[in-house]
């Protein structure tokens, strides 16, 4: 047989070959695909949470909350979240109005994040996030006897739970990392929007249950021990 025929027949081979060895490749990887997306269930549990960031802020300042959420688990992709906290300030005496301001209210928030991550089964994710959130609370304020400045007798005033109400909107970036077995740790990044609220006969309220400190908008954020089940 003449070189340049066994040359063309090794090359045709070859050729021949690599494409067999091509074809069965991706079959292989469109296989294991299909397999992956069909055997994992819509509906992947639950998993309960707590936050330790507004128990610290409780110990270190003027308020703070307690908070705990239930997440839904959709397909390691859509997670629907109810968080449920308990809020309280108590700010004593104002350093530039001598007012002291308490309250004490429930407040919650409702919700779903989005992982954002490509490879969405392995227990570590990236989301992006909405919740609404609404508190109604009552708040005390209190100011400090000082006497008149033209009568010279003693002045004071206080209002006992004169009622308030807010809802707002948070956007959220969060992290959410297995340790071991169902024990994951994460955090979120928040940006709280004020939509509308009750101000008390006496004006706006210095802090809300679950937004923080009043005002248009604030940023949040929380460092949450989260359990899978």
């Amino acid at each position: 047989m003449p070189r340049k025929l066994i040359s063309a027949f090794i090359i045709a081979l070859a050729l021949s070959l690599a494409t067999q060895v091509q074809a069965q490749k991706k079959e292989q990887r469109s296989s294991f695909l299909k397999l992956e997306k069909d055997s994992v269930p819509f509906f992947r549990g639950f998993a309960v949470s707590v936050d330790l960031v507004g128990p610290l802020m409780m110990q270190l300042g003027d308020y703070g909350q307690y908070e705990g959420a239930l997440r839904l688990n959709l397909h390691d992709q859509f997670f629907p979240t109810v968080e449920i906290g308990y809020g309280k300030a108590n700010h004593d005496q104002d350093i530039n109005t001598g007012i002291t301001y308490k309250t004490s209210a429930p407040y919650g928030r409702i919700g779903i994040d989005v992982n954002v991550l490509k490879r969405k089964h392995t227990g570590n994710r990236a989301f992006v996030g909405l919740r609404y959130g609404y508190s109604n609370f009552k708040v005390d304020i209190f100011r400090e006897t000082l006497p008149d400045p033209v009568w010279q007798w003693d002045s004071q005033y206080s209002i006992v739970g004169d009622p308030c109400q807010m809802h707002w909107l948070e956007l959220l970036f969060g992290v959410d990392a297995k340790v071991f077995g169902p024990l994951h740790l994460g955090w979120t990044a928040r940006a709280k929007k004020r939509l509308f609220h009750k101000e008390g006969d006496w004006g706006e309220p210095w802090y809300v249950p679950g937004f923080g400190l009043n005002g248009s908008i604030r940023l949040g954020g929380t460092f949450n021990v989260i359990i899978d089940i």
